[in-house]
């Protein structure tokens, strides 16, 4: 689950972590008051306007509605403000990690102007080599990390944090010190640091970042941004997190498989994939691959999945735009073949069948299954093992 910057900012103000003065505003005349808030507060003129999706590069970003206007912007004065929301909000921005159709901006940060003296690199997120928390600092930090970690590797510094003590003070003043910080900010660091890391615990994240970490003109150190996402397993123990998902930012076919209890992500190929366990539908899409095609999704309906989910799981799929043809791959253990069978036979029913339909079972129920596919009339093509099935679909779709 991913958040909006505003969001996790507030997450890491709770947190006792230093973060900019800012508001959200979602019109243009909020925007306005923001700012006239935070010059009352700060004195100064300086607000920066901020677009708020799930993305990142947003500074670089352009607008197709504005090409010459980023993502971001310092902007002086309430009037300014106003006037750069106005253009921003319902407008298209298009970044690097949003492709070529972009994100409408829907919510803006107005946050008060910075004293930038430096700018540093700083993340958590686990390590599934160690099965540890790894935090990296970096002294490139305002830049795309992924083109300092291509470049420059030895500028990003790794601790590898032991779960039985946390994160110790040496580490902690190491990975300062490592990226040219010391005296009175070093130790400004370190605190942050430390309020950083129990943060990103107590939270349950998968990754927490802050590009840029912000070394001020007066030393002091502030997340002058912020990146969250959390593991969705664990959200049951975060209602307050939770309800910070924003569904316009979120695939409208994953949102639904996840009201459905299905593992679904959306992803660029043209042949779709209903599997049961990951495994199995990591080795169906990378079949599908070998023969010169492309997954359109992963797909994984589980071991105990009923009739009714394995119907909306069909949907789902067959809603994809791109997709030419659907390959159904099912090894049943605890999942009976037959409920699989009347599941793809309720849906193809229901939704009809525009393109073509592979099914390779086998296991519990197996003969039962084959025999229902046979038996229902429907333009459904059998396959005895997984190479054919992949065969069949990728020649099918050519």
């Amino acid at each position: 689950m991913k958040i909006h910057e505003y969001q996790a900012k507030d997450l890491l103000r709770d947190a006792g972590v230093p973060v900019p003065l800012s508001q959200v505003a979602f019109t243009a005349d909020e925007a306005r008051a923001a700012a006239q808030k935070l010059i009352a507060e700060t004195g100064s003129e300086v607000v920066v306007v901020k677009s708020q999706i799930h993305a990142g590069g947003r500074g670089k970003g352009r607008f197709k509605e504005h090409p010459d206007l980023g993502g971001v912007k310092v902007v002086k004065g309430a009037d300014a403000a106003q006037a750069i929301a106005a253009q921003m909000i319902g407008s298209t921005l298009v970044t690097i990690q949003t492709g070529p159709e972009g994100k409408v901006v829907n919510r803006l940060l107005i946050e008060q102007g910075m004293d930038i003296a430096n700018e540093l690199y700083l993340a958590a997120t686990l390590d599934r080599d160690s099965g540890r928390i790894t935090v990296m600092g970096s002294s490139e930090g305002g830049m795309d990390i992924e083109e300092v970690a291509a470049t420059h590797p030895e500028k990003i510094l790794k601790i590898q944090i032991d779960p039985a003590f946390g994160l110790l003070g040496y580490q902690a003043r190491a990975l300062a010190k490592g990226l040219g910080v010391s005296g009175k900010t070093g130790r400004k660091l370190t605190a942050f640091l430390d309020q950083f890391y129990k943060a990103y615990v107590a939270l349950d994240c998968a990754l927490l970042e802050i590009n840029p970490l912000l070394i001020t003109g007066g030393g002091d150190v502030i997340a002058l941004d912020a990146k969250a996402t959390f593991d969705d397993n664990a959200m049951y123990r975060h209602p307050n997190v939770e309800a910070l998902r924003d569904p316009d930012e979120e695939d409208p076919a994953e949102l639904e498989a996840k009201s459905w209890d299905l593992s679904y992500v959306s992803l660029d190929g043209t042949i779709g994939c209903m599997v049961n366990g990951a495994g199995l539908a990591m080795a169906t899409m990378d079949i599908i691959k070998y023969f010169g095609a492309e997954p359109a999704n992963f797909l994984d309906v589980g071991g105990g999945a009923t009739e009714k989910r394995v119907t909306a799981a069909f949907k789902i799929i067959t809603k994809d735009p791109q997709l030419k043809g659907i390959l159904v791959n099912i090894f049943g253990g605890i999942m009976k073949c037959d409920t699989i069978a009347r599941g793809v036979i309720g849906a193809v029913k229901e939704v009809g069948l525009e393109v073509p339909l592979v099914v390779r079972l086998e296991g519990t129920n197996v003969e039962l299954g084959k025999q229902l596919l046979d038996e229902s009339g429907l333009k459904i093509t059998s396959a005895g093992s997984l190479r054919e099935a992949a065969q069949k679909i990728v020649e099918m779709t050519k």
